[in-house]
């Protein structure tokens, strides 16, 4: 499953010309393409899904969807499966890590 979790933009950086930031969900900070979000800035709420931050939200909803998430047991799930997803485009693109 992969769904969008809501998290708050800490920082906003350029990497070879795409627009990136560093996005906390609830004590969980990850790397983040803001492109689709360009309006973003620090502070900002953004609902990311599969690494890419894709609409603003309030700071309320995105609250109230971390908590619901994390009732659900989903939060620290979802996390993981997208470290494992962008791990595995990055393998299949030869970009891994050594």
């Amino acid at each position: 499953m992969c769904l969008g979790i809501p998290g708050r933009v800490v920082e906003v950086y350029d990497l070879d010309g795409a627009r990136m930031g560093k996005v906390d969900f609830d004590g969980i900070v990850k790397e983040i393409c803001l492109s689709f979000v360009p309006e973003a800035e620090v502070g900002d709420y953004t609902i990311v899904h599969v690494g890419f931050g894709i609409t603003k939200v309030d700071e309320e909803s995105a609250h109230e969807t971390l908590a619901l998430m994390k009732e659900m047991g989903v939060l620290e799930a979802e996390l993981d499966a997208t470290v494992a997803l962008a791990e595995e485009e990055a393998i299949a693109t030869g970009e891994e890590s050594a």
